[in-house]
């Protein structure tokens, strides 16, 4: 059985920053393990700008993002593997992969690191009535087509869910010749970065529906037309309210969904808010040694926190590594939690004699918030709040924590994140 000290899944921009980040950690065998034929991820198909304004202090495209690791990977001759889909992760970290070129092969990882990204909810996920015709996409589907293959699905574009990908997609078609009728949202609120609505919706005049629904899809070979309707507070299409709209297709851009059958089957511990693994302050899983960051580990808005998540999973390898394979026993645990309006945070334990100077944690609202208080308790005492102007679900927030606050504090046992009125 070959061996290497850290095995990385995934080749996307998680995986290729953990990767760069475990070599300036000084570790030298690490193996990064990709399903498709290139590296780069979903970037590849990204051809969009708005990438690495944080990381690289410039506005980029997917693709040029990605690249820019890529050359990094290759500059520090980090090897790595295409087309090679990984089936199995057991508890003693052997990672089974499999291949065209090598058949079904087990290697010996010192680390694991997981950043295999996220993929979309599905038709089946939605409970849309209808037949099922040709001429309904995934969003990211619609992109891959557009983008990298120079196929375009339709002509006349019905858009349901207002997630970035969709939203960038309104915009993309538009620009392509496609008339794109609306764009229905199910919740009272965009998924999306604001930003995101004024450029991809606003500037080209697509009207947004918020609180709607598709309710029918017509057509037996290919979509002629599809229905949306306004829904109630219980979720539920109100009568009378049916807007119908002639179409040849329909996006779905309903919500991403961290790509984890992988990890539950390695009898990784999973949140019920996230869908991707719980992890401590080094972005380590309940099983030693294997790590998770970037969209496996939540669902990101912007890819710089996705690689800043990732150099600090390839660092926590790293140090796990050079440990012998060992955490540190003990030590001042504790617990952060996400109430009153906070969803979930990451991470969700805290092992003060582990963590660096500073520590993020990032966590998201379920609601729109305007001129509320982000506020952080240390036990029942108040030591943070701050007032945000808007706080949305699209958005990802943010707290950072100092390791010189929480060492004066050796009985402190949870931190909660809580969005307050006053």
């Amino acid at each position: 059985m070959i061996s290497y000290d850290i095995v990385i899944i995934g080749g996307g921009p998680a995986g290729l920053a953990a990767a760069v980040s475990a070599r300036k950690a000084g570790i030298d065998k690490i193996l990064i393990l990709e399903r498709d034929k290139e590296l780069g991820g979903i970037l590849n198909q990204c051809i969009h700008n708005g990438f690495g304004l944080h990381t690289f202090k410039e506005e980029l495209t997917g693709p040029e993002y990605a690249g820019r690791f890529i050359d990094q990977v290759l500059e520090a001759k980090i090897e790595y593997r295409l087309n090679t889909m990984v089936m199995d992760i057991s508890p003693d970290r052997v990672v089974t992969a499999m291949s065209r070129a090598d058949g079904m092969y087990q290697i010996q990882a010192g680390a694991v690191i997981l950043a295999m990204g996220c993929r979309e909810r599905p038709r089946g996920a939605l409970n849309i009535p209808g037949y099922r015709p040709a001429g309904i996409f995934s969003a990211g589907t619609a992109q891959r087509l557009v983008n990298i293959e120079g196929y375009m699905p339709g002509r006349e574009v019905v858009i349901l869910g207002s997630g970035d990908i969709g939203l960038i997609m309104a915009r993309r078609m538009t620009l392509e010749g496609a008339i794109v009728k609306v764009v229905a949202e199910l919740l009272p609120y965009s998924g999306g970065l604001k930003r995101n609505i004024v450029q991809c919706l606003n500037d080209f005049d697509i009207p947004l529906k918020l609180s709607h629904t598709v309710v029918d899809i017509e057509g037996k070979e290919h979509v002629t037309a599809v229905t949306i309707a306004e829904v109630g507070k219980d979720m539920k299409p109100i009568p009378g309210t049916e807007e119908r709209y002639t179409c040849d297709t329909l996006l779905l851009s309903c919500g991403l969904i961290p790509e984890n059958e992988l990890s539950n089957k390695a009898g990784i511990k999973m949140s019920p808010v996230t869908s991707g693994p719980i992890v401590n302050e080094s972005l380590e899983t309940n099983i030693p040694g294997v790590f998770a960051c970037g969209n496996v580990l939540h669902v990101h808005d912007l890819v710089d926190y996705v690689s800043e998540e990732a150099k600090k999973a390839g660092e926590s390898a790293a140090k796990f590594v050079k440990a012998g394979g060992k955490d540190t026993e003990g030590g001042h645990v504790i617990e952060v939690k996400a109430t009153d309006g906070a969803r979930y945070t990451v991470p969700t334990t805290i092992n003060v004699d582990n963590m660096d100077d500073l520590l993020t944690v990032r966590f998201r609202v379920g609601a729109v918030y305007k001129d509320s208080f982000v506020s952080v308790y240390f036990d029942d005492e108040r030591v943070m709040h701050n007032k945000k102007r808007i706080l949305a679900p699209g958005e990802m927030e943010q707290v950072i924590l100092q390791k010189k606050k929480l060492a004066e504090k050796p009985g402190l046992k949870t931190i909660t994140v809580k969005i307050e009125a006053e």
